[in-house]
């Protein structure tokens, strides 16, 4: 007798020749959410900045090969709106953004305009396309006001920020809130949620002022690492976890009954991964020897604002999307170490390590990740 679909064949079904546009393509988790959709047979068109960072995920698996990717700068309508042109999506997520919260210290009008006035102009090209049916803005889970409390936050706890990176992303879930309900509210029509996630890390990630890319830096030039604020709590997860949220969340809001979905969701890790910023950085240097280097932790003087306790309560995707996290935090940082180890390494095929790494995580008993687990336990 033939095993019945499981949720990731369901996925694949729901998705399989749907036109998808993904704004941030060029991005971390952009990138990867392309390559997943690429996989499961959706056509992908990506609009967003060039690459941010050299390297970068896009160019090491070679994305432009795969997916119709465009270039254009959300703040401005006009270029944004050419770089959609011919673009009749029926599913839309919006990842680009200003993503740094260091950066956002630095540069807050820019991190507005990226982060808010972006999402209006990405939701106003959403809107006018004929065949769309679902959207995801994809925000964070700071977007919550840090009360430091030791629980996690919820869907309905209060938005805030007092950093200019928070406080975007808190503007962005107002912004698709008023568009949800003014333009998104037949329930016949185009359904929009928005989605956030934990501090995601796994291979590809080359940003500035985050622990795994600092890591993976200081090692492939075999430097030293300063680490600051080592007691910070962070919800940790591994990118296709929260990916896998995203696209479950997507094929609920294009179903008959997408309106009981739309509204906003949590896609955080499991209470093991939330671990402090020390604890993570040594087991994920003793996952791999091409990781392994010399560390220094301790506070920075005069540094930004950053919370040092933050969780996310994700009960409302488990009981009514069905979704829970599958790594263990042991698995989700020998993946990690092990495709950044086949990078610095140097002459591996990274397209056919990200599609191995995604097999593995879409069937937990493969062996990929083991051996960075072996090591990692």
């Amino acid at each position: 007798m033939p095993e019945a679909p499981g949720e990731d064949d369901r996925l694949a079904e729901m998705l399989a020749g749907r036109r998808v546009l993904v704004t941030g393509h060029s991005g971390f988790k952009g990138g990867w959410l392309c390559l997943w959709l690429e996989h499961m047979g959706a056509q992908v068109v990506g609009i967003s900045l060039p690459p941010p960072t050299k390297p970068s995920f896009y160019e090491a698996v070679g994305l432009d090969r795969l997916i119709d990717g465009r270039f254009a700068d959300i703040r401005d309508p006009e270029a944004l709106g050419r770089a959609a042109s011919g673009v009749d999506a029926e599913l839309v997520f919006h990842l680009a953004a200003q993503p740094i919260v260091r950066r956002s210290h630095r540069f807050p009008a820019e991190t507005f305009a990226t982060n808010v006035t972006g999402t209006a102009n990405v939701l106003d090209v959403a809107r006018a396309m004929p065949s769309l049916k679902a959207v995801v803005v994809v925000t964070s889970d700071k977007c919550y006001e840090n009360r430091g409390w030791n629980w996690s936050y919820r869907e309905t706890d209060r938005l805030g920020g007092t950093d200019p990176y928070s406080a975007s992303k808190a503007c962005a879930e107002l912004v698709a809130e008023c568009y949800r309900r003014l333009w998104f509210a037949d329930p016949a029509g185009p359904q929009l949620a928005t989605a956030r996630a934990g501090n995601v890390i796994g291979g590809g990630d080359w940003a500035e002022d985050r622990l795994v890319p600092d890591i993976v830096r200081a090692a492939s030039n075999k430097l030293p690492l300063f680490i600051r604020n080592p007691r910070s709590i962070r919800p940790w997860q591994h990118v296709l976890e929260a990916l896998s949220g995203y696209l479950l969340l997507a094929t609920r809001l294009l179903s008959s009954d997408g309106a009981s979905f739309a509204g906003a969701w949590n896609f955080g890790p499991s209470g093991e991964q939330t671990v402090d910023v020390e604890t993570l950085a040594r087991a994920i240097m003793a996952c791999s020897r091409e990781l392994d280097l010399p560390i220094r932790f301790g506070a920075e003087i005069d540094a930004p604002h950053e919370a040092s306790v933050l969780r996310l309560d994700s009960s409302k995707a488990h009981a009514e999307l069905g979704w829970s996290p599958r790594l263990t935090v042991e698995r989700t940082l020998g993946l990690t170490a092990e495709w950044y180890a086949a990078y610095l390494r140097g002459g591996a095929d990274m397209r056919e390590i990200s599609r191995a790494q995604l097999a593995a995580y879409l069937e937990p008993r493969s062996s990929i990740g083991r051996e960075g687990l072996r090591r990692c336990a």
